[in-house]
């Protein structure tokens, strides 16, 4: 077999996708769902399918990201032969296959036979051939009591400190058992009394909660059940990727999406090894792209050689243009008002979004944050590094932490890619605190971050590890911990969202189209995904909201005092708007979204410190919602006067999506509504032959059937994608009082896309009046959408445009 190092085989350069379609596999939908699913996924109109991770998870995971065998496709999922039937059956209909690879982690699973590489590891320690697969820092920990300078793993599964828990292990030939775990013993110390036993391992048992700042190996962010791979190492990516290559260049696979590149040592490094080991050196490869992150106006670095995103970056854009900007600040002023706080900060103070954000970060760098020993990992290799070159000794390690976690939590994107033996790239932070700080520690921490004193193990891997943490800490501390937080538009803090401005102009959003045409036009585009705390269609409702931020919070505020007093008025608002983005929502999924997202705020309970009586008063919150029919009365009255509008923001973003530059990337389900929450909610089966049913008679007109317009205009939109290229991207304006209601552009000479945008104030404002959208010259237009013909070379009144649907596809034969 080809080594993945070795030269590819070759075989045609994989197409760009003109869409595709993310299946999520599990357990109740297997690889041999998905080739069922083929007939309706290809008539529909994509030409991919995006497949959920292929190699074998933990057993039962719903989601693939916790790898514990590379060598072989999912047996839970059908294996190899059901991959290459489905891959036989999607060529048949003219579709290929694009598959998530998760090269930055593997689970520690239970038991943890299943990971034979890891247990390799525990059972051999620094001698196993695999101990250089893991992230680990022998150093942190005092090794085996006859090696005791060789270092050893920390363990942290233990339900209580250890001598609480001696009773509950059980030696069992060369097995160490505790409850489910199975851990290896050392060869030699299978009859060694307990404590002798335990303490001539590779690994040392502890209590779980002494992860957080004693774990001496690199995770997925803090999910102490998934170990970092180290897969900068060409053997390491070898053997994590062989499987994967392999069906890439027997044709099976023609793409592949990168999870979190931010974890990599080296992110450049990684995409480049797997283009050249897709052919992409030599003008083929696969199509790739990365999830990566990306903050406000930061751009995916032009050195990658990947097609672009997954695409977080277009929901924000979409999501930003169909906001109301004067909505939502006053949306800010009435959710600060609801929580019995004061007027907007005084000009010079933080946005309140933005100081949670920092608070988010410092909260996980702190002396017990959640981030803690990964800090305690850059503090011990600038000791190492002073202790070897006196011109940086002196740090004391407390200086050293401060100046970490002052950088970490001030980092303003996800992370650096300086990368040792190469000048810094651009890097405005880190260059501002080397040549401007007073602190002389901060210098020296800035120095290392960026690689600019000079080379040597310690050095090097300081470089690398800040990257890696600054990413972690941004994740954590943001997504997962300030989204939670800063509530006043809760639709708007997704991942690589801005709640301090969620808003995009229509010219900003212009420019970005223009941009991602131009500099990356075959990356993804997104609306919904596995990751998405709320739908596109629940916030699509919530936008709504956004253009009535008075009317809402007293709303809202009704119908607390309808409930009486609860645990915390924070609380209600997320309740109120979780309700109304997902109606009609069973009492057991609102519970469970409401507690994850209290949970994730840390404010009053957390994942590692539950606040029972709390988490109690919050679910008994919310189930007494159910209780009262007035109120529910009342909630279904407000989703009934929401939907006119939420249908234009729902059908507006989806157009969006499937005609801006890009590769739109749709969400299993989503070609109808779709109002699903934060995981595990939006992972769930989705009934995709009830779909295909839908779909044959979805053109049909059915007026106040929102799924069946849904899946006209998706499928519409796909088939015109399929069937021809777009062209160039160019705005259209349209002309009267009622213009700025109006979003359209063209793609080339033959196609024009048109949606509403601010439904609620277009309404109130006396709708579309003299409006006229100046259509380009040439021949006639046709809408695909209702088969309405526009004749050339005459505006277009808006209303009679937008009669039927609040959008408009046009195109024409020329």
């Amino acid at each position: 077999m080809t080594s993945a190092a070795e030269p590819p085989q070759a075989r045609p350069a994989a197409p760009a996708p003109s869409s595709s379609y993310r299946l999520q596999l599990q357990p109740g939908f297997t690889l041999h769902h998905a080739t069922a699913a083929v007939p309706y996924l290809a008539a529909l109109g994509v030409s991919h399918l995006h497949l959920s991770p292929l190699l074998e998870a933990a057993p039962g995971s719903t989601h693939g990201y916790d790898t514990v065998d590379h060598t072989r496709i999912s047996e839970q999922l059908g294996g190899e032969s059901a991959l290459r039937a489905l891959a036989a059956e999607a060529r048949r209909h003219r579709l290929r296959l694009i598959a998530d690879v998760v090269p930055n982690h593997m689970a520690v699973p239970v038991p943890e036979h299943l990971n034979r590489p890891l247990w390799h590891v525990l059972r051999d320690g620094p001698d196993s051939p695999y101990a250089h697969w893991f992230d680990i820092d022998w150093t942190a920990q005092t090794g085996p009591a006859d090696a005791p300078g060789r270092g050893r793993v920390l363990l942290p599964l233990l339900g209580d400190r250890l001598g609480a828990v001696l009773d509950q292990l059980a030696v069992d030939g060369d097995v160490l058992r505790y409850h489910r775990h199975e851990l290896p013993l050392r060869p030699g110390t299978e009859r060694l009394p307990l404590p002798e036993l335990l303490a001539r391992q590779w690994y040392r048992l502890a209590w779980w909660r002494l992860a957080r700042t004693e774990l001496n190996y690199r995770r997925f962010f803090t999910v102490n059940e998934l170990i970092a791979l180290r897969v900068e190492e060409p053997e390491v990516f070898d053997a994590t990727h062989a499987v994967l290559l392999r069906l890439y260049r027997e044709g099976v696979l023609d793409g592949f999406r990168i999870d979190h590149p931010d974890g990599l040592a080296d992110p450049r490094g990684y995409l480049r090894r797997l283009a050249a080991a897709t052919g992409g050196t030599a003008g083929g490869g696969a199509y790739v792209v990365v999830e990566k992150i990306l903050t406000g106006e930061e751009r995916l670095p032009a050195d990658w050689p990947v097609a672009g995103t997954t695409g977080y970056d277009a929901l924000r854009r979409i999501d930003g243009v169909l906001t109301d900007p004067a909505g939502a600040r006053r949306a800010a002023d009435a959710y600060r008002a609801f929580l019995g706080g004061g007027p907007e900060p005084a000009r010079g103070e933080p946005n309140p979004a933005v100081a949670a954000a920092r608070r988010g970060r410092a909260e996980m760098t702190g002396p017990v944050g959640e981030l803690a020993a990964e800090v305690e990992r850059l503090v011990r290799i600038a000791l190492r590094i002073g202790a070897a070159e006196p011109a940086y000794a002196d740090h004391a390690p407390w200086q050293l932490r401060a100046a970490l976690r002052r950088l970490l939590t001030d980092y303003p994107v996800y992370r650096p890619y300086a990368r040792p033996g190469e000048a810094p790239p651009p890097e405005e932070f880190l260059r501002t605190v080397r040549e401007g700080s007073d602190d002389p520690t901060e210098h020296l921490v800035a120095a290392l971050a960026l690689g600019e004193l000079g080379r040597d193990p310690d050095r090097d891997e300081f470089c690398v590890r800040f990257g890696q943490t600054a990413a972690a800490v941004a994740a954590k501390g943001v997504e997962d911990t300030a989204f939670y937080r800063w509530n006043a538009l809760p639709g708007h803090n997704e991942v690589g969202g801005e709640p301090a401005r969620p808003w995009v102009t229509p010219a900003e959003f212009h420019d970005w189209c223009r941009y991602l045409e131009q500099q990356w036009p075959h990356s993804m585009t997104a609306l919904s995904t596995h990751d998405t705390k709320r739908s596109a269609d629940a916030r699509a409702r919530l936008a709504v909201l956004a253009e009535q931020p008075e009317a809402w919070a007293a709303e809202a505020a009704a119908w607390s005092a309808a409930l009486g007093p609860g645990p915390d008025r924070d609380a209600d608002w997320m309740l109120w708007h979780t309700l109304v983005a997902a109606w009609p929502i069973t009492p057991e999924r609102l519970v469970a979204a409401l507690l994850k997202a209290a949970r994730e705020a840390k404010l009053h309970t957390s994942w590692t410190a539950p606040d029972t009586p709390y988490e109690r008063a919050l679910e008994q919150r919310a189930r007494a919602v159910y209780a009262d029919p007035g109120l529910l009365a009342r909630i279904e009255e407000r989703v009934r006067a929401l939907a006119p509008h939420a249908r234009a923001n729902t059908l507006a973003a989806a157009l969006l999506h499937l005609t801006v530059p890009g590769v739109p990337d749709l969400y299993q389900g989503s070609e109808e509504p779709l109002y699903t929450l934060v995981d595990p909610d939006n992972r769930g089966v989705v009934d995709l032959d009830a779909l295909a049913v839908r779909l044959t008679d979805a053109a049909a007109p059915r007026p106040g059937d929102l799924a069946r317009e849904k899946l006209h205009l998706t499928a519409t939109a796909l088939h015109l994608r399929r069937d021809r290229p777009l062209g160039a991207y160019r705005p259209l304006a349209a002309v009267d009082l009622s213009g700025e209601h109006l979003l359209a552009f063209a793609r080339g000479e033959d196609v024009v896309t048109a949606v509403t945008r601010l439904p609620y104030g277009l309404e109130r404002a006396g709708g579309w009046r003299d409006t006229v959208l100046e259509l380009p010259p040439g021949g006639a237009w046709t809408d695909q959408l209702t088969e309405h013909r526009y004749p050339a070379g005459q505006p277009v009144p808006v209303a009679d445009l937008l009669a039927t649907y609040p959008v408009a596809l046009l195109t024409r034969r020329g």
